[in-house]
């Protein structure tokens, strides 16, 4: 009797898998609608993954849709409201520590709050070790937490970690350096992969790349230093950063002992194309393609070395993107535009200085990305001033600019139905209680946050579902394969994971565990 009545409410609890390796890959940009615009073209890595559990309403559903933010939520299962990780200027910046080799300035997970899937794991089993790579820093930092473990990125040429981790960089890395693969590709020709036929989309559109070398093919400098600075605006970048994670784990030996290992690899490339180019360009379909080769490339050797059934592999992304208001106002989005309050905040700030008599300029209000911050508040207060009323003047003032959707206060958030406001609940997954932040600004649907008198990029960064919504591929054992359209978001991910694996969190995570997912068998 108990049996049945277990399997009529979906079944008992399976038992944990024990893969040999769990492996978590991150496309930077990775907007969804990719994997099924170009499916037939996707031959290798992406429609492999796609026999695994694909939920194609899956999400970083918070307001600041960023590296850093995206990157700490996929391990952790917290909202960046929780891990404290609320923009890429606000990520692993950390000048208490450097960069070996090149000596650049440092990074480190210092502001990051809380615990990660690989404390969970290294709890269960002290003998687990993690490998987490990436071109960008964030992207390597952030999905392990404050574990210092073998964290390395790309840094002009080479890979390497900051003095946080290390005091050195170990033989392997060493070795993989002294192959001075970006160096060797000055000058390289990039090409289509496909016949130009397999391309809709146009090879050049006058706003992209900020008008400069807009159609293929695309050059690399013919000087090596210079070639190795532009390297993380190539594919092959990609597949660098693939060989150099696998390159990791044979040195390492990961997945070969008795316990779970776990390698993160965040691949960058999609988002610096995505950038300059756009997502409707040739560029960013060229880009996938050759990310799905790649990809293939890399799972054949994974497979080789642990077998399918002693892996699992997550895919998914730390945010989406908006194409460019250029390109959307062409297809019927007419009131689509860059949008700036950089010149506004810097007059109220030029205001605040005169009137409180500050003898060198300050920045009382500081803007990025959606968040406005209220920097110097008890100063202000101090001098007798009322900041609620500085505030709501600055409200009114943003409000009025052309593309702007709405203002609002952190505490007006607070009372908002979440479920009928899915801006307003992005933003409260964004905003933690110490941040600081004074506004948030939501920009209209396919509007973008520009720079003024600069060069423009197709960005993200908002609370839309253009730049929320991401893949999410669960594959291995363990899981259930099938299309699921239940709504699923970033922070589910390492809970479960955690189910899967029979860990238990060490803080309390805001995602929940898909179940419908796993397989019960």
């Amino acid at each position: 009797m108990i049996p049945f009545l277990l399997a009529t409410l979906g079944g008992a609890p399976p038992g944990p898998v024990k893969p040999k390796l769990v492996v978590v890959i991150t496309v930077d940009q990775l907007r969804p609608d990719y994997l099924t615009r170009w499916r037939d073209q996707l031959v290798g890595g992406f429609r492999l993954l796609q026999s695994g559990a694909v939920f194609t309403n899956a999400f970083q559903d918070h307001g600041v849709t960023e590296t850093a933010p995206g990157h700490s939520t996929i391990l952790s299962g917290r909202w960046p409201a929780h891990t404290g990780i609320l923009t890429n200027p606000l990520g692993v910046i950390d000048s208490s520590t450097t960069v070996l080799v090149t000596g650049s300035p440092g990074a480190s997970p210092k502001r990051f709050r809380g615990t990660a899937l690989f404390d969970w794991l290294h709890a269960t089993s002290a003998a687990s070790r993690a490998l987490s790579v990436s071109r960008k820093d964030r992207g390597a930092i952030l999905p392990i937490g404050t574990a210092r473990q073998e964290i390395y990125w790309y840094d002009a040429g080479l890979f390497t970690t900051s003095t946080y981790y290390r005091d050195s960089l170990p033989p392997w890395v060493r070795a993989f350096n002294a192959l001075r693969i970006p160096f060797k590709a000055a000058g390289h020709q990039y090409r289509l992969l496909l016949p130009d036929s397999a391309y809709a989309e146009p090879d050049s559109e006058p706003w992209e790349n900020g008008g400069h070398g807009v159609s293929f093919p695309h050059y690399l400098p013919t000087d090596s230093a210079r070639a190795a600075l532009i390297y993380p605006g190539v594919s092959s970048m990609d597949s660098l950063t693939l060989a150099f994670a696998l390159a990791g784990a044979d040195a390492m030996r990961l997945g070969r002992g008795d316990v779970t290992d776990l390698l993160a690899v965040s691949l960058s490339t999609t988002d610096a194309i995505g950038h300059a180019f756009g997502p409707d360009s040739r560029e960013i379909h060229d880009q996938v393609l050759r990310l799905d080769r790649y990809l293939a490339w890399f799972l054949g050797r994974l497979f080789d070395r642990y077998g399918r059934d002693k892996l699992l592999i997550v895919l998914t992304a730390d945010h989406g993107v908006t194409p460019y208001p250029d390109f959307s106002r062409l297809h019927g989005h007419l009131q689509a535009q860059f949008v700036s309050v950089d010149t506004l905040v810097s007059a109220v700030n030029r205001q605040l200085d005169h009137a409180t008599g500050a003898p060198a300029p300050r920045n009382w209000f500081d803007f990025d990305t959606g968040l406005l911050f209220l920097r110097d508040n008890g100063r202000l207060a101090a001098l007798g001033y009322r900041t609620d009323s500085i505030i709501d003047l600055v409200a009114r003032r943003i409000r009025a600019v052309s593309g702007v959707a709405r203002v609002d206060a952190p505490a007006a958030l607070a009372a908002a139905d979440t479920v009928a406001d899915p801006i307003a609940r992005r933003w409260l997954h964004e905003l933690s209680s110490d941040g600081g932040v004074a506004l948030v600004v939501t920009l209209a649907e396919w509007n973008a946050w520009g720079f003024p008198g600069g060069v423009q990029i197709a960005e993200h960064g908002q609370p839309s579902d253009l730049d929320a919504h991401v893949p999410l591929i669960l594959w291995g054992t363990g899981f259930r394969g099938g299309i699921y359209g239940n709504r699923a978001n970033t922070v589910d991910i390492a809970p479960t994971l955690a189910r899967v694996l029979g860990l238990s969190p060490l803080s309390v995570v805001d995602g929940r565990v898909l179940s419908e997912a796993i397989d019960v068998r």
